[in-house]
């Protein structure tokens, strides 16, 4: 072929080929769905979890120690000991543990003593026991048990600083002003856990409604405060934009805490940096008195209701039941009568709070009643 008719032939395949792309925009560029919007549908995806009874591999029930007045946060003076109090969270301890453990440490650093007993190997006395350490201090753990037998592991594990932290109606603008400081203190704390061993994650959440709900909750598990601008708030999604049947759905972005993984890293750094860690019972002051160290920081949470005898510390027993997990399910979803979250080692079912009860009898019916409420909801979710 000649150089000429070369060129020639060559234009015009170009022009063809540019007629070619120009036709097939025509009809508008391809869209592809990501993950979380389809598009070709037009609302937001969202997987749909397993729900069956034979994915249930644990039923366990934990005892929440709620004061009406707040968590103990105070120092006082027992004999030749100075006592330094932290307990009594309600549902916000894994929240507020390291903003109430630095009021604490604020109170030993008052006493100018540097050997400090620690009652308590929760998340709060995991978390007082670190701080304490960065202060410089040597810090022995005395308690009964180790993780995972210790009530923190029965928690949910999610970002709620203000979950059956009081009674409102006995709140003192004073402790409304100490909450606030400690809740933005362990905001800053845990933001600075992300990306480590995923002990800390945030994660979408839902709350979804059928119908639109007559009036609230007064069971006393709702966020009793709120601090605006400190974390998303939440918005309502419109009806073309979710998958759910429902009159009102709500979504916002949350922190998880991965429970096992969370206490193992901090209580294995507390080691590390020379921590003692000791197996012993406190049940009497004592055995407190006899204790070597002469400052004692209790975070024992609901022992310290027969130890220190506070009679206002009362338990709220939850059950949670732990499905399989299922990893394409990621978020947290909350509706009437039951609630559902997941974590690295199982998605966890709940839904009730009873006030004073001391039972941690798991109930099989009640586990089930949550499953058929959230089978329901599932089936009706656009595929």
């Amino acid at each position: 072929m000649k150089r000429r008719d070369f060129l020639a032939a060559a234009g015009l395949g170009g022009v063809a080929l540019a007629t070619q792309g120009l036709a097939s925009c025509a009809t508008g560029p391809k869209l592809y769905a990501d993950k979380t919007y389809n598009i070709s549908r037009g609302y937001q995806f969202i997987p749909k979890l397993k729900l069956s009874k034979d994915r249930i591999i644990k039923e366990t029930v934990g005892l929440r120690p709620f004061r009406p007045s707040g968590p103990r946060i105070e120092k006082v003076q027992l004999g030749n000991k100075t006592i330094v109090h932290n307990y009594g969270h309600g549902g916000s301890g894994w929240s507020l543990s390291w903003g109430t453990g630095n009021l604490a440490r604020n109170l030993v650093k008052e006493t100018y003593e540097k050997k400090i007993a620690l009652l308590g190997c929760g998340t709060v006395g995991i978390a007082t026991a670190t701080l304490l350490q960065e202060s410089g201090y040597e810090v022995t753990i005395y308690t009964k048990d180790l993780p995972p037998n210790v009530t923190s592991n029965l928690a949910t594990g999610t970002w709620s600083p203000a979950s059956r932290v009081c009674d409102k109606a006995k709140a003192t603008p004073e402790f409304e002003t100490v909450w606030e400081d400690a809740t933005r203190f362990s905001f800053r704390r845990l933001q600075m856990m992300l990306g480590v061993d995923d002990i800390v994650q945030w994660t979408d959440e839902y709350s979804v409604h059928k119908s639109i709900p007559t009036s609230t909750d007064g069971n006393g598990g709702k966020e009793v405060f709120h601090i605006e601008g400190l974390a998303p708030n939440w918005n309502e999604i419109s009806r073309k934009d979710h998958p759910f049947k429902a009159d009102l759905v709500r979504k916002r972005s949350n922190m998880i805490f991965n429970i096992p993984s969370y206490l193992n890293f901090h209580l294995n750094n507390f080691l590390l940096r020379g921590g003692k860690l000791k197996i012993q019972e406190i049940k009497t002051l004592e055995e407190i008195d006899a204790l070597p160290e002469k400052v004692v920081v209790n975070c024992m949470g609901l022992g310290a209701k027969s130890v220190f005898n506070d009679e206002e510390i009362m338990p709220v027993s939850g059950q949670l039941a732990c499905l399989i997990p299922q990893t394409e399910v990621n978020y947290k979803l909350t509706t009437q009568g039951a609630y559902f979250i997941t974590r690295k080692d199982g998605i966890y079912l709940g839904g009730n709070g009873i006030d004073g009860s001391w039972d941690t009898t798991p109930k099989r019916e009640l586990t089930e009643k949550w499953i058929d409420i959230l089978i329901d909801l599932m089936k009706d979710m656009k595929g």
